[in-house]
């Protein structure tokens, strides 16, 4: 029927045969993923504005409540973005798009300051505590760089991946998420980072220096999330370039669905993700690491793979998108198979579930990676055993719809775990 073959970390799923037995309604299935596709960066671009003015608000008038509600936004801004990971790995325009918002994990050195125990340079980052913050002018490159004023543009065009090094994470969520908590120190305690607020106070109540220049580090890297967010957005809309491209060519479109899922369940979260920093019991492995939100993220990940075999989303101001799905594609051809998706689905989203309902309730994600927890590694793991199980049923989604050469991300902490600790 089909075969698995490992190419460096990627699984591929070859079909048998040629000839696709998609049903001839694909069109109305795509359009619907567009639509959902649109929708969700839509939304995060909602939120990304709601942050903004949040964020305009702590550096007007600092203090603790302006900050928690500066965080309280970035939280709320994480949900329609993680649900919109589901469309990276299919669609090259976002994979090409989405390091700039997204990248993970990051030097914070780079960007300001951090504790003594973080180290110095080091022959994989020289950069790794450059501190723009405190550093008007610095060499980057063998240049002397301005960075006097520090604007959108120097984030993106001069600092993010400096060097070459994917570490040198200068835009993005995560470096706002730093600059809101700072560095977790907890380890695999209870607690995420505790910034001050008077880290962005004026004149003698400012903490630890250079706090018109952190805010203004915050304040450009808020207004280039959202420029970056309305540009994808832009992509899926009717006559956007990444729906277009969608549309014209309906077994591809399905292919690229389909391959979103599958990456995203198996190599990026169940492996990259999640295995991984349990294997090594490290909260640095976090993907949200200084706010302590990777529950949250873990769960919206999940939640975004089933919108697309359902091809169903609930919008943040509670409408319903929905139409034509995977699952119709699937049904028509195999009702039993439809079943196992559809269960398999639920069964990993009720461990990501149980998962959060813990970290919500007190037993942060930090706490469930330490060496030893048996409770804390037993939550993790019923999440990663529901993704990689509803990976073997995508897999068999794409050999029964005949489906040629679909390719799956991979994680060395899945397929070859040894390799993790060499």
């Amino acid at each position: 029927m089909k075969t698995l073959t490992l190419a460096g970390t990627a699984l591929t799923v070859l079909a048998a045969g040629s000839t696709s037995v998609i049903a001839a309604d694909t069109a109305a299935v795509l359009t619907n993923y567009s639509n959902i596709a649109e929708a969700k960066y839509q939304d995060s671009l909602t939120t990304a504005m709601d942050l903004q003015s949040a964020v305009e608000t702590l550096l007007a008038s600092p203090s603790a409540e302006t900050l928690d509600a500066a965080r309280s936004a970035w939280l709320a801004a994480r949900v329609p973005y993680q649900q919109s990971e589901v469309f990276r790995f299919g669609n090259a325009i976002v994979d090409d798009w989405e390091g700039k918002v997204n990248a993970w994990p990051l030097d914070e050195g780079l960007i300001d300051y951090v504790s003594t125990s973080y180290g110095g340079p080091s022959d994989e980052n020289a950069l790794a505590v450059l501190n723009v913050v405190a550093n008007p002018s610095f060499e980057l490159s063998g240049k002397t760089i301005d960075a006097s004023d520090i604007t959108p543009a120097l984030l993106e065009s001069e600092l993010h991946e400096a060097d070459g090094v994917e570490a040198n994470v200068a835009t993005g969520y995560h470096a706002i998420e730093f600059l809101l908590w700072g560095q977790d120190l907890n380890g695999t305690n209870h607690g995420a980072g505790n910034r001050p607020f008077t880290d962005y106070a004026i004149g003698a109540d400012c903490t630890n220096g250079n706090c018109d220049r952190r805010g203004a580090y915050l304040k450009a890297a808020t207004e280039l999330l959202i420029s970056d967010l309305d540009w994808i957005a832009a992509q899926w809309a009717i006559d956007g370039q990444a729906r277009t491209i969608l549309l014209a060519d309906e077994n591809a479109g399905i292919s690229a669905m389909l391959t979103g899922m599958g990456s995203l369940s198996y190599g990026e979260q169940a492996g990259e993700r999640m295995r991984l920093g349990l294997m090594l019991n490290d909260p640095e492995e976090e993907h949200d690491c200084f706010s302590d939100n990777t529950h949250n993220s873990h769960y919206y990940d999940g939640k975004g793979v089933q919108n697309v075999y359902l091809g169903e989303y609930t919008r943040v101001n509670g409408e319903v998108v929905s139409g034509a799905s995977l699952s119709d594609l699937v049904m028509a051809v195999n009702k039993d198979l439809d079943a196992e998706m559809r269960t398999k689905l639920t069964t990993t989203m009720d461990a990501l579930g149980a998962m959060k309902a813990a970290a919500d309730g007190g037993f942060s994600y930090d706490q469930m990676l330490e060496q030893g927890n048996a409770k804390g590694q037993a939550l993790i793991m019923d999440g990663i055993n529901g993704l990689v199980d509803q990976t073997k049923s995508i897999e068999r989604v794409v050999s029964t719809l005949k489906l040629d050469g679909i390719e799956f991300e991979g994680s060395d902490s899945l397929d070859n775990p040894s390799a993790v600790f060499n």
